[in-house]
C-alpha cells in the first residue's frame, strides 16, 4: 500500500513576492545580463515584452555553433496533442549576430527550418532574437495580456540541431513597468538562481526538458500539499474563488491512488497550472506538471461542507486532475516507442493512443471512488454517460479504434460536420475498452489479476526502463499477466468496430445495464435504482449547433431521419409545421407534429420547404442499475474492483 501521505496545506495569494530582474526594454532588442556559460550549450531569456500587443521577445544565445551552418526549427506541435498546429507560423522579427555584434544571413528552408552562415571559426557566443505572437488560450500554445503570461515551450523556443541533447538555461523577466511588479511566476522548471515563485534562472537537462515545462506569469493563487512526500502545488489563475483545503484534501487523496497503483511517484514536485475561466475545460500532461483549464464555477465553493458531495463541475475537475495525473506515469514515462522515435516536425502515427488516452480515461473516473471523492452511484452515473456517448456516435460502426489512434492527427483532431458519422473517440471508447479489460481479466482469473496489474507490469518493463512500448506491447503484456489468450477480445475491441458486451461483463460485478431511447437531447443516461419504461419518441437525429437560440444543423446523423429528408450541416430550421422552430424547442416541436411533418428553413440564403417522416429515437441511451443485494461473487468482485488501493 505504501506510505499515507502527510497533508499541509498554505495558501500564497498573488502579490509581491518575486524576485526583480531588469527586463527587456521596449526594442526587439535584449540586453546580455549575462554570458552563457560552459555548463549551458544554450541560453534562452524569455520576456512578455509588449503584454499590450501579445508579444513576447526571446533571445537564443548558443554558446558553441557548429562551423559552416546552424540549423534552427520550431515544433509543428506539442507532445500530448496530436494535431500539426505550425506554432512557427505566430514567429516574427528574426535576426542573429555573431559574437561581435554582426549580423549573420538567416536562410528560411521551410514553413519552420531556418539556417545560419557561420563560417569556419564562428564568433561566439552567437545570438538569436525573435518574437512570438501569443493570442491563443489553451493550454498547447501561448497567451499574453496585460493580466498575465503563459507559454508551453513548444510554441515558444527554437529547437538547435545537432544541441537538442545539451543542457538549457533559460532565463525568465518579468515585462516592464510598475504595473506587472507584483507578477510570479508558476513553473517546474528546477530553479538555477531564481527563488521560489521568482523570475530569475532556470535550468533544463536538454531541449526536450525544456519544453516540457510550461510557464504561467502574473498573480495567481498557490495552494500546497505533499504526496509521498513530495511537494504538490496547485496555481490559480484567474478570478475565482476556492475552497483550498477542499481541494488539496481530496487532490491528496485521488493523487495517493495513482501513487499506489504504480507503487511508487517518481519525481521530486508536481504543478498543477490551473486556469480559470468563464467558459473552458481542458488539460495537457507533462512529465512534472499538467496544464489545465477550467470553468470557475468548477472550483470547489467556499463554505460548502466537506462532506457535502460534490457538483457536477467539481467533479469534472477531479476527473481532469485524475486524468492528467494519471499520465505522470501512462505516457510521459510509459511511452510509445513510435512517439520516442518521431520528432516535432512532423506527424507521428501509431495504434497505441486508445491505451494511452482511453485506458488514461477509464483510470480517471474510477480513481474518483477508490479514492472516496465520490460514492458508487456518482461512478456509475459518469460511466452510463461515456456509455451514452459512445453509442450516440455512428462513426463508431465506421472506425476502428486502433484507426482512431492511428488518424488522431487528421480525423479525430480535425473534425468537422461529419465527424459524429465518420469517427469514434479514442479517449471514450478506449475508456470502455479497458473497462470490458478489466473486468473479462477479473472475471476469467477469479479476481487473482486486473488491469492494475497490467499497468504496474507496464510500468516495470517500459517506464522504468524508459524503453518504448512497441505497437503491439499493451495487449502483449495483459496476456503475459494474466496467462490468457486474449486475441479474440483484442481482435474485436481495437481491430473491429462492434459494440462491446458490456452488459455481460458489468452483470459479473453485480450492475445491469440497459439501453432505451432518450427522452430529450440534454438527456445522457445515468444511475438509476430502477429501470422504469420509456417511450421511443419521433426524432430527426440531429445535432445542433451549439451557443446560439436559432435551430442551426450542425451535423446530420447517419441513417436518421433528417438525412432521409435531405436536410443538410448549416441549415437553419424555421418552422415545424408552420411553428417557429428554435434550438430550445425543435425537438419537442418534432415530437408534437404528425407525420410527416413541413419543415421551413434557410440553407445559405435560400428559403426551402421540406418534408421529413421523423423515426422512433435509438435506444442509445445508457442506464446502470446497482443490484443490492448482489449475488456473492459478484458482490465480492464489485468490492475489490472499486476498493481503495492506498
Amino acid at each position: 500500500m505504501g506510505e499515507r501521505p502527510a497533508t499541509a496545506t498554505f495558501i500564497l495569494r498573488g502579490g509581491a513576492g518575486a524576485m526583480a530582474v531588469i527586463g527587456f526594454p521596449s526594442a526587439s532588442r535584449c540586453p546580455m545580463s549575462s554570458p552563457a556559460t560552459a555548463a549551458f550549450a544554450l541560453t534562452y531569456r524569455v520576456c512578455p515584452q509588449h503584454p499590450q500587443g501579445h508579444l513576447f521577445a526571446v533571445e537564443l544565445v548558443i554558446d558553441d555553433p557548429s562551423a559552416g551552418l546552424l540549423q534552427l526549427t520550431m515544433p509543428a506541435w506539442c507532445p500530448g496533442s496530436y494535431m500539426i498546429r505550425d506554432f512557427a507560423r505566430n514567429l516574427l522579427h528574426l535576426v542573429a549576430e555573431d559574437g561581435q555584434g554582426r549580423p549573420l544571413a538567416l536562410i528560411k528552408r521551410d514553413k519552420q527550418t531556418w539556417e545560419i552562415a557561420t563560417g569556419d571559426t564562428p564568433t561566439v557566443p552567437l545570438i538569436v532574437r525573435y518574437q512570438v505572437y501569443a493570442w491563443d488560450f489553451t493550454v498547447r500554445s501561448a497567451h499574453l495580456d496585460c493580466t498575465h503570461a503563459y507559454f508551453n515551450g513548444p510554441s515558444l523556443l527554437l529547437a538547435v540541431t545537432g544541441l537538442a541533447d545539451r543542457p538549457c538555461r533559460i532565463e525568465l523577466r518579468p515585462p516592464v513597468g510598475d504595473t506587472y511588479r507584483d507578477w510570479r511566476v508558476a513553473t517546474s522548471l528546477r530553479p538555477l538562481t531564481a527563488e521560489p515563485l521568482g523570475f530569475g534562472a532556470y535550468q533544463a537537462d536538454d531541449y526536450a526538458d525544456l519544453i516540457d515545462h510550461p510557464v504561467e506569469m502574473g498573480r495567481f493563487d498557490l495552494v500546497s500539499f505533499t504526496v509521498r512526500s513530495v511537494p504538490h502545488r496547485f496555481a490559480i489563475s484567474g478570478r475565482a474563488r476556492c475552497d483550498h483545503a477542499r481541494l488539496s484534501q481530496d487532490l491528496v487523496r485521488l493523487c495517493e491512488q495513482h501513487a499506489a497503483l504504480f507503487g511508487e511517484l517518481p519525481l521530486d514536485r508536481y504543478l498543477f497550472l490551473t486556469a480559470a475561466v468563464a467558459d473552458g475545460y481542458g488539460g495537457l500532461e507533462h512529465r512534472f506538471s499538467s496544464s489545465l483549464v477550467c470553468t470557475r464555477d468548477d472550483l470547489p465553493r467556499p463554505g460548502v461542507a466537506a462532506e457535502t458531495a460534490p457538483t457536477a463541475g467539481y467533479r469534472r475537475l477531479l476527473g481532469l486532475c485524475s486524468h492528467e495525473y494519471f499520465h505522470l506515469w501512462h505516457v510521459t514515462r510509459i511511452r510509445p516507442q513510435a512517439l520516442m522515435a518521431g520528432d516535432l516536425s512532423r506527424e507521428v502515427h501509431t495504434r497505441l493512443l486508445w491505451a494511452f488516452e482511453g485506458i488514461t480515461s477509464y483510470y480517471d473516473e474510477l480513481a474518483l471512488v477508490r479514492a472516496g471523492c465520490i460514492d458508487t452511484p456518482a461512478y456509475l452515473q459518469l460511466l452510463a454517460e461515456t456509455v451514452t456517448r459512445v453509442m450516440r456516435t455512428p462513426g463508431r460502426l465506421v472506425q476502428t479504434l486502433a484507426e482512431s489512434s492511428f488518424d488522431a492527427w487528421t480525423k479525430f483532431y480535425r473534425q468537422d460536420e461529419n465527424g459524429p458519422n465518420a469517427v469514434v473517440s479514442y479517449y471514450a471508447k478506449g475508456a470502455l475498452v479497458a473497462l470490458a479489460l478489466d473486468l473479462t481479466l477479473r472475471q476469467a482469473t477469479a479476481g487473482r489479476v486486473s488491469l492494475d496489474d497490467v499497468m504496474r507490469a507496464l510500468w516495470e518493463r517500459h517506464g522504468r526502463t524508459g524503453v518504448g512500448v512497441p505497437e503491439r506491447g499493451v495487449e502483449a503484456i495483459a496476456a503475459q499477466a494474466s496467462g490468457l489468450d486474449l486475441d479474440a477480445f483484442f481482435a474485436q475491441a481495437l481491430d473491429s468496430p462492434d459494440d462491446l458486451d458490456l452488459a455481460s461483463l458489468l452483470a459479473t460485478v453485480g450492475i445491469q445495464m440497459r439501453l432505451r431511447p432518450a427522452t430529450g437531447p440534454k438527456d445522457l443516461g445515468g444511475a438509476v435504482e430502477r429501470f422504469a419504461p420509456v417511450a421511443a419518441g419521433p426524432t430527426l437525429a440531429l445535432r445542433l449547433r451549439a451557443g446560439t437560440t436559432d435551430a442551426v444543423i450542425q451535423t446530420v446523423l447517419s441513417g436518421g431521419a433528417g438525412e432521409s429528408a435531405g436536410l443538410a450541416p448549416g441549415d437553419q430550421v424555421l418552422a415545424v409545421d408552420g411553428l417557429r422552430a428554435t434550438a430550445e424547442n425543435l425537438e419537442r416541436l418534432v415530437a408534437a407534429a404528425g407525420e410527416p411533418v413541413r419543415l421551413h428553413l434557410f440553407r445559405r440564403d435560400e428559403l426551402l420547404e421540406l418534408e421529413a417522416s421523423p423515426h422512433p429515437a435509438a435506444a442509445d441511451t445508457c442506464e446502470l442499475m446497482l443490484l443490492d443485494p448482489a449475488p456473492p461473487d459478484a458482490a465480492q468482485g464489485r468490492a475489490a474492483w472499486l476498493a481503495s488501493l492506498a
